[in-house]
């Protein structure tokens, strides 16, 4: 632990609570999942609405093309908000990815549809997602090195998980919304108007985030730096830090690909795909991020004891072999009991790798762009994997002919996160040794 980080951990986050602390930084994790999670389940209903065509497989491409066009703006999010925030502070840059992210929000939420204003209506809704994508380029990576920078001795795995927990929160509740509504209104009614409940209740949450963002204290950490340096300087160390950023980039496919696959692909999955109730893939969904909840700090925990780098690679190994085969059986009877058992076995996959790669990711990051190089590293995974995992999917099993087509996405997605994570645990075993030899 360098000197900073020991200034944090004595100095702690007086006046509140750690509790309270992971409570109000996290909770703008929440309306970006939120949301996110919404998008992908009502894709068939916003593809009509929004998307007409004579095809539905090409207005639900359309749709799921959108939804990954937001995290393309993620990588310029992560350079400009994630600079912002290494210089002016953790707690005043996550009040402004808040702010971005509630305009795309409320934007989706209100624009008519396209039989109202014609083009209008798809173009608004593709701001509203590329203002969301840039927020979130830099809310994940600023809400996780706050919890790193507030976490106690040996024990950042299991504060930073806290991060991705906070978002299964709003995957539990967002899908018992949509299961309350699917069984209080008819199919007709929710695909007219009843998809916009959800997102309406998420715009009228948005002031009590803000409240709770406003509460939060400056990290000892940040306080502590004697230099907080310009956006060129930010820049300028990026560029020199390049392969760091694309081996964490690599890192971080394993996760992105995995959660997209097990919680907004799953919705449209179990209902166009394997051709189950939606009642059941909505089930299905709420009980994966339940587990999700679970296994995030356990994983997080783990690998405070026995070190990132041994999970990180036996949950690797274990994806690339299995996850085709899993969904394979799934594909072969699919029923609500398979589908479940299937994507709780992602679910562990995801919650004990993500729970040890969010803290690894903070630790092999320079202190001086902690923030802006985290950010564009998830950034850049989540637009070229996680992001466009339902539309891969999607692309994947109609071109194949094959049900079980995604387990070979994942499968490419947990070899980046092996050879990610054999590369950088190398690279600082040598830089290690040489300043070792230096001294």
């Amino acid at each position: 632990m360098n000197r900073t980080e020991s200034i944090a951990v004595t100095s702690g986050v007086s006046p509140m609570t750690r509790a309270a602390a992971v409570l109000r930084v996290t909770s703008g994790n929440f309306i970006e999942q939120f949301d996110f999670f919404l998008f992908g389940f009502y894709a068939t209903s916003i593809s009509k609405i929004f998307f007409p065509t004579t095809s539905e497989f090409a207005s639900l491409m359309l749709t799921f093309a959108v939804f990954g066009a937001g995290f393309l703006m993620r990588p310029l999010g992560a350079i400009f908000l994630g600079a912002y925030i290494d210089k002016v502070g953790r707690r005043t840059g996550l009040i402004v990815t808040l702010s971005i992210m509630a305009s795309g929000t409320i934007l989706i939420a209100c624009v008519p549809g396209y039989a109202t204003i014609g083009l209008f209506a798809p173009a608004l809704v593709l701001l509203g997602r590329l203002l969301q994508g840039f927020s979130a380029g830099a809310e994940l990576g600023g809400v996780s090195v706050y919890l790193a920078e507030m976490a106690t001795p040996g024990n950042k795995g299991f504060y930073t998980s806290w991060q991705s927990a906070s978002q299964q929160v709003a995957i539990v509740v967002a899908a018992a919304i949509g299961y309350g509504l699917n069984q209080w209104l008819s199919a007709q009614q929710i695909g007219a108007w009843g998809w916009r409940v959800p997102f309406f209740i998420g715009c009228a949450i948005v002031p009590f985030l803000f409240m709770l963002r406003r509460s939060l204290q400056e990290t000892a950490a940040f306080e502590a730096r004697r230099h907080h340096p310009q956006a060129r300087e930010i820049f300028a160390m990026l560029l020199g830090n390049w392969r760091i950023v694309i081996g964490g980039m690599l890192l971080t496919a394993m996760t992105t690909t995995t959660f997209y696959l097990i919680t907004v692909y799953t919705p449209t999955f179990g209902k166009s795909v394997l051709k189950l109730s939606t009642s059941d893939s909505l089930m299905v969904t709420l009980l994966v991020a339940a587990s999700n909840f679970i296994w995030l700090p356990i994983g997080g925990t783990i690998s405070d004891r026995i070190g990132r780098k041994p999970l990180l690679l036996a949950i690797s190994v274990l994806a690339i072999f299995t996850a085709y085969p899993a969904l394979f059986w799934l594909a072969d009877a699919p029923s609500f009991a398979r589908m479940l058992i299937v994507l709780l076995w992602f679910s562990f996959f995801f919650g004990m790798y993500n729970g040890a790669m969010v803290a690894a990711l903070t630790e092999v990051m320079p202190v001086e762009v902690r923030v802006a190089g985290f950010s564009l590293a998830f950034s850049l995974a989540t637009a070229l994997f996680g992001g466009f995992t339902p539309a891969v999917s999607t692309y994947l099993i109609h071109v194949l002919h094959d049900k079980a087509a995604p387990g070979y996405w994942l499968s490419f997605a947990a070899l980046c996160g092996l050879c990610a994570t054999l590369g950088l645990y190398r690279r600082s075993a040598g830089s290690n040794a040489s300043a070792a030899s230096s001294a």
